[in-house]
């Protein structure tokens, strides 16, 4: 019995096994003989390649079809053959990278330059076919004429498939009752072949299975491949070392500007005294980083204090906490704007950030503090308070608002997607607002101070946060709210939004919305302006401009309603590389009514486009009015991150 004892090599995503040669190469050996690149090629040396006989020049070379030479170089393709049973996407690619051949298909080359690339795209070949579990392949080189040019052939015998014989784990049993499940993991069995990629991919799943499992010291060893020639087998060894099962203890933070200990415990998902677990150490490791405030983290499992447990050991280098922002923007209803922000995200830790904004803009000015808590007490709990005073003008109204809330809330985000998320607030407002008079059209000015309690629920089954491509999504919103304008009077908005995504085919997503909204408990009159429900526009019903669609007062101003209700139908068509099309239709209207009525709908219709970038969709939708009002405009544009819903 022949054997010889191979180290496993882990190279470009697989491996190559080194040792002695399976490869048996069909023609004699290449002698070391000085070659002239400009030689005729009517007195070839022995160089390894089969060459046909070119030494015969054609008649008339312009009109006698063969391959065409100049200064003795040929343009040359290739080819491969033998190899149907394992040209898999990926082998392809793997030789493609490698090829010489490939890199300079096509261009003038001279014999020796040919038989130098065919005889390199051999041994390629030989190592990417032993990484299939081929060890015993043969491979020809030859060349030959065909049209204006020569074909390069590379002629594969593969020979038999190697396979495991014996799959060996020793040290494993020290892992008690969880043994035979990680065996399982590494879920090489005897006759699976002897192939590198599944080789790899057994021992990542045996040593992320054993950190899952309690063992934050274990050591999964280089796999150890013994390949027999003679009965065409292999036995693979991996020695594993667990190194005992243990429990979570402490975060132990070193001395730092960004946060303790005790903080990363509020962010991460398990807590002290349940059984160790690698992947929610990553889950926790990733989570520090989307904080912002670090450029680096590390977190190091080590033994903790008390016996069986591991402490966290959390090391972090901040980064820089301020941020400067700016945008600049126009919006048809909502004019010409410049904001600007500063924020300081770690000015009371933990993770307590101040930010300063400020709006200047010809329909719109703002200035405001805000305080933001994140990871309050918990993964992705949001604590904020604010103090703004704004001056708003609205076709509908006119108002000059200092607002003071705060408010606490679950929030979802593109890296870690919520199905739940909700928020509880409070709000007092003091808003100056001026309208007209419904009957008159006359204006008038009045001072309104109301107190909110907004709280809101949100379910997202959908599976993406920017571009959803299935599921739905269901969210409701209620506000009891006071309100002293003359007397005090109570009233309550409520809002129910939903959103349902189906794909069609591979490139085509139907998806559709509605909102329905209803103020109970005071007449419409009576509620601020402010306050009021608005249709149109690009996050409502495409094709009117911002809030004009509903009721009008004499001067053609929208006045806002008590109910809303709200359709959308789109379909999204992938149409070419990172492009989408997406037709629309829209409806929706606004009524006096306590609950809308469903009738006198306004209709938007349009298309737009999609590019779909790393970071979410970019739309830039175009919509008309199909049964406008008096002073609507015939085309909207609009223009945002993300899908429409």
């Amino acid at each position: 019995m022949s054997s010889c004892r191979l180290a496993v090599l882990l190279s470009a995503g697989w491996l190559a096994f080194a040792g002695p040669s399976a490869f048996a190469q069909t023609t004699p050996a290449p002698q070391e003989t000085p070659l002239d690149p400009n030689a005729p090629m009517t007195d070839l040396p022995d160089i390894g390649v089969a060459w046909p006989d070119l030494s015969v020049a054609p008649a008339d070379p312009a009109t006698t079809a063969g391959p065409q030479r100049s200064g003795g170089e040929f343009r040359y393709n290739y080819r491969i053959t033998g190899i149907d049973a394992i040209n898999t996407d990926l082998f392809r690619q793997r030789f493609n990278e490698l090829s010489t051949l490939r890199a300079n298909e096509g261009e003038p080359a001279n014999a020796a330059q040919i038989d130098r690339r065919a005889r390199e795209d051999a041994r390629t070949l030989d190592e990417l076919l032993r990484n299939e579990g081929y060890f015993d392949a043969r491979i020809a080189t030859s060349v030959r004429p065909e049209g204006d040019r020569l074909i390069v052939f590379l002629e594969v015998e593969p020979g038999q498939l190697y396979r495991f014989a014996q799959v060996r784990t020793p040290g494993i049993a020290a892992a008690g009752a969880k043994a035979d499940e990680l065996r399982d993991a590494f879920a090489l069995k005897p006759e699976a072949p002897v192939q590198g990629d599944s080789v790899v991919a057994a021992q990542d799943r045996l040593a992320s299975t054993i950190g899952r499992e309690g063992f934050p010291f274990a050591r999964v060893g280089e796999p150890q491949i013994t390949v027999d020639h003679a009965t065409r087998t292999a036995t693979i060894d991996v020695d594993v070392a667990p190194g005992g099962e243990r429990r979570f203890g402490r975060i132990v933070a070193r001395p730092n500007r960004v946060f303790d200990g005790d903080h990363a415990q509020d962010i991460a998902r398990f807590k002290p005294g349940e059984t160790y677990d690698s992947a929610l150490v990553d889950d926790l490791r990733r989570a520090i980083v989307q904080t912002s405030l670090v450029s680096q983290v590390r977190l190091t499992p080590v033994e903790g204090q008390a016996p069986g447990t591991v402490e966290l050991d959390l090391a972090m280098e901040p980064a820089p906490p301020r941020t400067i922002a700016g945008e600049i923007g126009y919006g048809t209803g909502e004019g010409a704007r410049v904001e600007a922000s500063w924020t300081h995200r770690n000015l009371f830790p933990p993770e307590g950030a101040l930010t300063l904004r400020g709006v200047l803009g010809t329909l719109e000015q703002v200035a405001a503090v805000t305080y933001r808590r994140n990871n309050f007490h918990g993964r992705d709990r949001v604590l904020t308070a604010q103090i703004a005073a704004t001056h708003l003008v609205r076709n509908a109204f006119e108002a000059n608002t200092v607002s003071l809330s705060a408010g606490l809330e679950r929030q979802t985000n593109i890296f870690f997607q919520k199905t739940w998320t909700w928020s509880l607030g409070g709000e007092l407002v003091a808003t100056d607002e001026r309208d007209v008079i419904v009957a008159t059209g006359e204006p008038r000015r009045r001072t309104y101070f109301i107190g909110a309690l907004p709280t809101s629920l949100n379910y997202d089954g959908s599976d993406d946060l920017l571009n959803p491509t299935k599921g739905f999504r269901l969210g409701g919103r209620i506000s009891p709210e006071v309100s002293l304008q003359g007397d005090v009077f109570g009233y309550t908005r409520a809002q129910i939004d939903a959103s349902v995504y189906r794909p069609v085919t591979a490139r085509v997503v139907l998806a559709a919305r509605t909102r329905i909204g209803s103020i109970l408990g005071a007449p419409r009159d009576a509620v601020a302006p402010s306050r009021r429900f608005y249709a149109g526009g690009g996050a409502s019903v495409r094709g009117y401009g911002f809030q004009d669609i509903g009721p009008r007062d004499p001067n053609n101003d929208p006045i806002g309603g008590r109910s809303l209700a709200e359709f959308s139908l789109e379909a999204r068509v992938k149409a070419f590389g990172n492009f989408g099309v997406v037709p629309f239709l829209d409806a929706g209207n606004i009524y006096t009514s306590t609950l809308p009525r469903f009738s006198g709908m306004r209709y938007g219709a349009g298309v737009g486009v999609r590019y779909y970038s790393n970071f979410g969709p970019i739309r830039v939708d175009v919509g008309t009015p199909i049964n406008p009002q008096r002073g609507d405009p015939r085309i909207a544009v609009y223009v945002s991150l993300g899908q429409a819903f």
